[in-house]
């Protein structure tokens, strides 16, 4: 290969690297036997601070919830977690039918008329969502209103600087929600995204913000959580054009930050604007059903600088998760967890506004299952917190200057009310 490249050593195969971070080899330890590897991965494994899933009030994203057994049983089948692209459908028909399924699942619960094949995770589906929405307006801003996640509009910025298009921010400081009077929108937005919950995890006013968007002729995108959609109004019943966000809620453990699967749907006239690829139904010569891939846009993958998007695959094994999680609560066990996860929610935030010098960041907004309070001394309330094996709310002031002080805490059903007793009287 250097014959072929024209050069005569390794060295000068990387001349280009900057020698101080070159390195003339790897100094490894020698090799282990297996009950000596294990033990020292015990020996680490010992260094991890393990919280209880009933002690941990963090979301912010990321969220610990009961998943049935039936999940693990299902993506562990060797037919699924060994299995490729399915290219093939007469080799696939078992992969592409949980897609489909996932599809319905899917857009059923945002109340669209279509769902792709997954995502990476909630970041890239939102960023995928507004290059979606630069190429069918032809305008090149895209408007976030209100608290999103940073982390998401920090993918985004990164997708916007590759493809050429402007971030504007209505950040609502100092209100929690945006106010849709305040945002301003012009002919050149092509769409409006906000977070229903917020980051902060308050209601935001998602139809005003749909009318703001469409009044401009701009779309209008709602990055969701898929859980809230029991109970709260699913975003194609608002009027949103786009819904995507985190499904690692729907039967995928936190690990470490991943991997999760991001969802994405749409209203039908958008749907060759899609990321991706979309499984779809089909009949043969007779009438038996099958399960193909659809509307693939090919330069994808053979033309890619005329490609849509850089998607090039699916979290299809996570997606397999939560098909098996939506299948398996149904819509009545997942109305249930989220009005558990509400009262919770609501009780722990009674409880901890009534210790002294503690208080709602915004009182008077609404919130699903994760609220912003007022801790004084927060970073050393978090410390004392851990000591005794609670892992509370998450410190926002990281990102948000404006909200020194100020802990996200999150419940979910597994957040038992003795938790939620512990918790509060930790604090106090």
């Amino acid at each position: 290969m250097l014959e072929t490249l024209g050069v005569d050593s390794m060295d000068r195969l990387l001349v280009d690297i900057p020698a101080q971070l070159r390195t003339s080899g790897l100094s490894l330890a020698p090799g282990l036997s297996e009950p000596e590897t294990m033990r020292e991965i015990r020996r680490l494994a010992v260094a991890n601070q393990v919280f209880e899933d009933r002690l941990t009030f963090r979301g912010g994203g990321v969220y610990r919830r009961f998943i049935p057994s039936a999940v693990g049983a299902v993506i562990s089948k060797p037919e699924f977690y060994t299995a490729y692209t399915p290219y093939q459908p007469e080799a696939s028909q078992g992969w592409l039918q949980s897609i489909f399924e996932y599809q319905t699942a899917i857009a059923e619960l945002c109340g669209l008329d279509v769902a792709n094949a997954s995502l990476y995770d909630g970041a890239t589906a939102l960023a995928e969502a507004a290059m979606m929405a630069v190429v069918q307006t032809g305008r090149h801003e895209i408007l976030v209103a209100g608290y999103i996640h940073p982390e998401y509009l920090e993918v985004l910025n990164c997708f916007a600087q590759g493809r050429g298009f402007a971030v504007q921010h209505h950040s609502a400081a100092g209100e929690g929600a945006a106010s849709p009077g305040r945002v301003a929108v012009s002919s050149g937005t092509a769409a409006v995204i906000f977070q229903q919950p917020n980051f902060l995890g308050l209601l935001e006013d998602a139809p005003a913000l749909v009318e703001l968007a469409h009044s401009a002729g701009a779309l209008a995108i709602a990055c969701v959580d898929p859980i809230s959609l029991a109970v709260l109004a699913a975003p194609g019943e608002y009027g949103a054009d786009i819904a995507v966000g985190e499904g690692q809620q729907l039967g995928l453990q936190p690990s470490y930050g991943g991997p999760h699967v991001g969802f994405i749907a749409c209203r039908g006239e958008l749907m060759r604007r899609l990321p991706g690829r979309l499984v779809g139904e089909a009949h043969d010569d007779q009438g038996r059903r099958g399960y193909v891939l659809t509307l693939t846009a090919r330069e994808q993958h053979i033309r890619r600088d005329k490609a849509s998007s850089n998607i090039c695959t699916n979290h299809a094994l996570c997606a397999l998760a939560a098909t098996v999680y939506l299948t398996y609560m149904g819509p009545p066990g997942l109305r249930s967890i989220a009005e558990t996860s509400f009262r919770r929610a609501h009780a722990l935030a009674a409880d901890l506004a009534c210790l002294p010098g503690i208080q709602a960041a915004f009182p008077g907004h609404l919130f699903f299952n994760e609220v912003p309070m007022v801790v004084p001394d927060s970073a050393a309330v978090l410390d004392r917190l851990q000591r005794r094996g609670i892992l509370g709310g998450l410190p926002v002031g990281r990102w948000f200057p404006e909200l020194e002080n100020v802990l996200i805490f999150c419940c979910t059903e597994l957040n038992d009310p003795d938790s939620i007793g512990e918790l509060v009287e930790a604090v106090k």
